[in-house]
């Protein structure tokens, strides 16, 4: 045991990397590093004899420390990048960035806050409802808080009802409860354009066989809906598939009123006059 050891040190010492540089020092007899002037190998004491053995120069630990971090970057670029292709299944997502923002919007901050305080946040289960007309940034202000966070390596699916029941359709039971569990991976579930879905009996039920499964989960959500805040409070006394629904989301979710210009309008008009433009020229 001790020769094969021994046998190893020495075939380890012979093709460690020499430059002509490198030198033996007289003093202790070890090749050092003719570039950082460190030492290139270390006595070590084993089976009563002592040996010489290969070890790192400083330049040499140094560049493996820059060759480890710029590993685990290039690993953490991939991550993110499966993390973007499986939570942000709409490529046009990807646009929506605390850095493409215009700051016409004051309640960007309020994302911006989400962001930033996201462990107390998912720690204590609190999630938003964004409410408010059409087109006034409500899918923009949750797409910054999923492409935020996904950057940090947090798991987040930006969905809507329709997608989900479509992927529904056609599954067995036990298939259909999977798939819903399976949205409970996710640290953030975000769900766009609450009521859009139909309104038949089987998808209300889906509906809120999601948000119920979320609810109990204990994970945090982002609903954003077109619908006005009143009517979520104060659900038809008949309709009790949606006052179910609504009353989970209320329990969870902090509520955030989106008001004043349409934003989809005015990115529009601004297309069009650009063509217009363009074309005139």
């Amino acid at each position: 045991m001790k020769e094969q050891i021994e046998k190893l040190i020495s075939a380890a010492r012979a093709n460690a990397a020499i430059s002509p540089e490198d030198y033996i020092n007289p003093e202790d007899g070890l090749l050092y590093c003719g570039a950082c002037s460190t030492s290139k190998e270390k006595r070590l004491n084993g089976f009563g004899k002592e040996m010489v053995v290969p070890c790192m120069c400083k330049c040499e630990t140094e560049k493996h420390a820059r060759d480890e971090a710029e590993r685990k970057r290039l690993e953490q670029i991939a991550k993110i990048g499966r993390m973007k292709a499986s939570g942000l299944q709409d490529r046009s997502l990807y646009n929506y960035t605390f850095a493409n923002d215009h700051g016409d919007n004051p309640l960007m901050k309020k994302a911006k806050a989400y962001v930033e305080h996201w462990p107390e946040f998912y720690e204590q289960n609190i999630g938003l409802l964004l409410f408010g007309a059409v087109g006034t940034g409500k899918s923009f202000f949750a797409g910054c808080i999923a492409n935020a966070l996904i950057e940090q390596g947090i798991p987040v699916l930006m969905t809507n009802f329709s997608r989900i029941l479509n992927s529904l359709n056609g599954m067995f039971n036990e298939d259909r409860n999977e798939y819903i569990n399976s949205l409970n991976r996710y640290s953030l579930l975000i769900i766009d354009d609450l009521g859009i879905e139909r309104n038949t009996e089987y998808a209300l039920e889906q509906v809120f066989n999601v948000i119920d499964s979320r609810y109990r989960s204990k994970k945090p959500m982002i609903i954003t809906t077109n619908l006005g805040l009143y009517d979520i409070q104060h659900p038809e006394a008949e309709d009790i598939a949606h006052a179910r629904i609504y009353d989970r989301i209320l329990e969870v979710c902090q509520p955030i009123f989106f008001k004043g210009k349409n934003y989809r309008t005015e990115n529009a008009q601004i297309a069009r006059d650009k063509i217009s433009k363009i074309l005139s020229d």
